[in-house]
């Protein structure tokens, strides 16, 4: 195994990255030579698992609970990164939640749960990691096709909250060009996940290219978008869904 603290082996911080996207990205990073911290919020059991995947795969990696709705938690879960492997190369802003309603019975509880998680949240982790980023790093944040295109009722809440992440990433790209750190935003669409378990069959049958995606397929591009092949990209929101919002 390498050394964790090693200066020539780059820091990834993977905020929500316990279960489905968030995991696969964790599992790719350390794959190309990252440690990697990963927070999660109520599944220290799924966390602890990815951990230990990375490790008995040669990795190094560390399992941290942080609700992202929580500024003082997203901001500790930087700081004992930092303090455990070094200032971070990469910082992954994947938490995010769903909740759907029609109109008329949305409750206004749901709409302020998903503004701090889905909004509130992801700028303050990007704020937080941001601090603590060596120049020429990179942010990437996990947003949604629904941003796009939603097509589906009761997700009206959940899809401002996306476009939200998209333009907070187009415009931030700006701020932290002059350090040249890039950030960029994956809009993925149907993704085979313990979320979407339930009607998958639904999922296929609407997709133009007949199936969902993995949550390897959203690595592989977060993967891209850390390499240096990727540098001249940022701003930029990458969708990822077979077509869905075409």
């Amino acid at each position: 195994m390498n050394d964790p603290l090693s200066p020539t082996r780059p820091v990834a911080l993977v905020f929500g990255g316990s279960r489905g996207i968030g995991a696969a990205i964790a599992r790719r990073l350390a794959k190309d030579g990252h440690a990697v911290a990963l927070t999660y919020v109520s599944r220290p059991d799924s966390a602890e698992a990815v951990v230990a995947q990375i490790q008995a795969e040669g990795g190094t990696a560390l399992a941290l609970q942080a609700d992202s709705a929580d500024a003082t938690a997203i901001a500790a879960a930087v700081e004992t990164t930092v303090a455990r492997f070094g200032p971070l190369d990469v910082a992954v802003v994947n938490a995010g939640l769903y909740r759907g309603s029609p109109l008329a019975e949305l409750p206004l509880e749901m709409l302020d749960q998903m503004l701090a998680v889905n909004v509130r949240g992801v700028f303050l982790a990007i704020q937080a990691a941001a601090a603590h980023l060596r120049d020429g790093g990179r942010i990437i944040t996990i947003g949604s096709n629904a941003a796009v295109r939603g097509g589906i009722v009761g997700s009206s809440i959940y899809a401002m909250t996306k476009s939200a992440v998209a333009t907070l990433v187009r415009e931030l790209a700006l701020d932290l060009a002059p350090r040249r750190i890039t950030i960029n935003n994956i809009q993925p669409g149907p993704i085979a996940t313990d979320l979407t378990a339930g009607f998958l069959e639904m999922l296929v049958a609407r997709n133009p290219l007949g199936r969902v995606g993995s949550p390897e397929e959203v690595a592989a591009l977060a993967a891209y978008l850390v390499s240096a092949e990727a540098s001249y990209m940022t701003g930029a929101s990458l969708t990822l869904d077979g077509g869905w919002s075409v």
